[in-house]
């Protein structure tokens, strides 16, 4: 089986492809990666081909955009950028790639141009989500930025805020280039993009466990809940001497980050700083991007570019993050309390599970200052239900197979594919 991912996004959104498709490889099948050249050396690096669609200097230019961040702004240059920008140079590579009989595509729900590809060409697709936030429902509705959705919201209601939503903004920002580039194909037009087009019909393989989530009744069928995929490049990129120094030279710190591709968060950092002085803590900043750290550090306080998840959190007291669904589950299999900061996309949302979960707290990412973020951590620390709460959150995680059962998955799909057509 030759299998072609498709993932779209910064790290956080890569890395779960690259561990699935590792899985895939490592079952004698035949993967290529097609995403921003910015990961070509990681997938290489896993072993597996890799096609380019924009280059790394494409990357780093859009990762300069502050409304990326904006809690408004930023689902709009997602979708300008991250699924019409690339919409037709995807399709192409996949219509290139593809040999019929012999090909699977596992997606992003971003990534148009491979949806497009299955309606024209009969691949067989499956989509892959990271987060519950993405999928709608009207019985258990998601906490979207901005959006007056919550457990109060009547069923009509909920159904009229996303039909509202759909004509108002993402149909009429995606409908006319997609529909037009369909046209060309010679495709009808569709709708409701994000509402139900952009799932695969064949299979939709969520990244999470249905306890995350509940996984509502009124989900697509076709939609299958596997775990944490918890790839995190380990092996990739090793633990460097002086981080593994200052774990063992103390006691454990109060880990912080706003996303790998956060380029503005240089506020963020100088209050984390301020946090940790305030609360006699040690703490480990991590960041890509020098220019977001504090010229002076508090004495305790280190500043790394990247340390794999699953080799520091466990060593760490607690976690400040964005609330992103790799890093927040990350957390959650660490045992350790996190303090979610949330920015945009489906980060609220997962903030609020954290806290329906009892294991994390939250604050809204304008509102972040050292004497509250102190206060918080302070609670989540001393409260030993907390502690209790994320140890049997991460007992609920051991021993699961996530990238297992999505390769099981995706290997059912493409046989499945394969199968004449009952009469």
């Amino acid at each position: 089986m030759k299998a072609l991912f498709l993932p779209v996004g910064s790290h956080g959104d890569v890395h779960p492809h690259i561990g699935i498709a590792k899985a895939l490889k490592a079952r004698g099948h035949d993967v290529t990666v097609i995403t921003n050249g910015h990961f070509g050396p990681l997938a290489r690096r896993e072993g597996l081909g890799f096609c380019e669609i924009g280059s790394d200097a494409d990357y780093r230019e859009a990762l300069k955009d502050p409304d990326l961040w904006h809690p408004t702004r930023g689902p709009k240059k997602v979708m300008e950028f991250a699924m019409l920008g690339i919409m037709r140079p995807m399709y192409e590579l996949v219509a290139a790639l593809y040999e019929p009989g012999n090909t699977v595509v596992v997606a992003a729900g971003l990534a148009l141009g491979a949806r497009v590809a299955q309606d024209k060409l009969g691949i067989p697709t499956v989509t892959l989500h990271l987060q519950p936030a993405v999928f709608r429902s009207f019985v258990d509705p998601p906490k979207l930025p901005g959006a007056p959705l919550g457990p109060w919201a009547p069923a009509w209601w909920v159904r009229f805020f996303f039909r509202f939503v759909d004509w108002a903004i993402i149909d009429r920002l995606l409908c006319p280039k997609l529909n037009a580039f369909r046209a060309e194909l010679g495709l009808p037009p569709v709708k409701h993009i994000m509402g139900d087009w952009w799932n695969s019909p064949q299979r939709v393989i969520a990244l999470f466990p249905d306890w995350y989530a509940n996984h509502p009744p009124d989900w697509p069928p076709q939609v299958r809940c596997v775990g944490f995929p918890l790839y995190d490049e380990r092996g990739v990129e090793a633990l460097p001497p002086e981080v593994e120094a200052f774990l063992r030279e103390g006691t454990p710190p109060i880990v912080f980050t706003p996303g790998s591709a956060h380029i503005h968060a240089k506020a963020f950092f100088q209050e984390s700083a301020r946090a940790c002085a305030m609360l006699g803590r040690r703490g480990l900043l991590l960041s890509r991007f020098k220019e977001n750290v504090p010229d002076e550090l508090p004495t305790g306080v280190m500043h790394v570019p990247y340390v794999p998840f699953s080799e520091l959190l466990p060593r760490a007291a607690a976690l400040v993050q964005h609330g992103g669904i790799g890093t927040t589950a990350q957390g959650l299999a660490a045992g350790i309390p996190q303090l979610i900061v949330p920015f945009s996309h489906d980060q609220p949302d997962n903030a609020a599970r954290l806290k329906r979960m009892g294991v994390g707290e939250s604050i809204p990412a304008g509102r972040y200052k050292a004497a509250a973020a102190a206060r918080k951590l302070r609670a989540l620390l001393d409260d030993p239900r907390v502690a209790e709460s994320a140890r049997a959150v991460a007992k609920r995680l051991e021993g699961a197979r996530p990238a297992a059962a999505a390769c099981d998955l995706i290997e059912e799909t493409f046989r499945a594919s394969k199968k004449p057509a009952a009469v």
